[in-house]
């Protein structure tokens, strides 16, 4: 059956093979891979991962903020912090808790409210997207009293030095489902469980020795990223839903096809640096390019999901 980040390359390798509203232009790999930034520059312009307190609640914020990383389709009608995108506002309030009241225990995540979620990231607790928080956080913390003792750093102890076996771990929880069909196939992605088997390594609290093998976090920003950058050709049908704010519905071909699409040309373009950058080093990269105004000037891809 294969590791999950090797379930989640075959996948995509195989609906990139087939897609018929995205497809990757093989001849821009070369030149676009030799313009990526280094792997020390990438490791600089990662997004914030909070490394104060003990190995357990690093791990536990790695693992919070992770299992509630979703809803960029969303973002659009959540209230921002002013300067702040979507998702780092939702970051700065869980980072606001942490560091004002340290972690949730276990027992408190699997009772937290969707009042409770609202208040930490200063939402309204009527919105939809304060319900999914809180049943995700209510998974973790029920897992981890069930499996791993009402403990972070004993699931992450349990992983060894293996992030791929930490994503293993996560992806069987409902927290951190992401599992698309296309053609009757299953598609795994699985961006958030490998996501926070990443930020744990970046934030000190394990050492894997294997994350290089990871693939990209499939979102919604990277795919953006390639498209505007003209590695990704959409059909102009889906062109023009994307550039009229069209929601995509979750699941749909064309949505399942830009996540695969983006992640194998990722890993073509890790290959084409001969292994300088890894998929989720260039994912980095191209996350954080996303955040100039070339790319927030145009229309992104969004769908109301709890993946990504």
């Amino acid at each position: 059956m294969g590791t999950v980040p090797d379930r989640v390359r075959a996948a995509c390798a195989w609906v990139a093979g087939r897609a018929r509203s995205v497809r990757i232009d093989g001849a821009a790999i070369e030149a676009y891979a030799l313009a990526l930034p280094t792997a020390d520059k990438t490791s600089e312009a990662d997004a914030s991962i909070y490394v104060e307190g003990d190995r357990e609640a690093q791990a536990a914020f790695a693992i919070c903020l992770n299992a509630i990383n979703f809803g960029s389709g969303w973002w659009p009608t959540i209230r921002k912090r002013p300067g702040l995108s979507g998702y780092s506002t939702i970051e700065a309030g869980v980072t606001e808790r942490f560091g004002g009241h340290g972690a949730w225990t276990v027992e408190e995540l699997t009772r937290l409210s969707t009042a409770e979620i609202a208040a930490v990231v200063g939402q309204d607790q009527d919105h939809p997207l304060m319900g999914q928080f809180a049943a995700s956080l209510n998974d973790v913390g029920a897992h981890l009293l069930a499996e791993h003792g009402g403990c972070f750093e004993a699931l992450v102890n349990a992983a060894g030095d293996s992030a791929v076996e930490l994503a293993s771990l996560l992806a069987e929880w409902d927290a951190f489902a992401d599992l698309s069909t296309y053609e009757g196939h299953p598609v795994p992605f699985y961006k958030r469980a490998q996501l926070a088997a990443a930020d744990i390594d970046r934030a000190g609290a394990a050492s894997f020795t294997d994350v290089g093998t990871l693939t990209a976090f499939a979102d919604n920003l990277v795919p953006h990223v390639l498209r505007v950058d003209e590695v990704l050709i959409l059909d102009p049908a889906l062109e023009q839903a994307i550039d009229a704010g069209e929601l995509l519905e979750h699941g749909a071909p064309e949505e399942v096809e830009l996540r695969a699409c983006a992640v194998h040309a990722i890993e073509l373009l890790a290959g084409a640096t001969d292994g300088d950058l890894s998929p989720a080093e260039i994912d980095g990269a191209l996350w954080n390019r996303g955040r100039a105004a070339r790319y927030k000037s145009r229309p992104r891809p969004r769908s109301r999901n709890t993946a990504y």
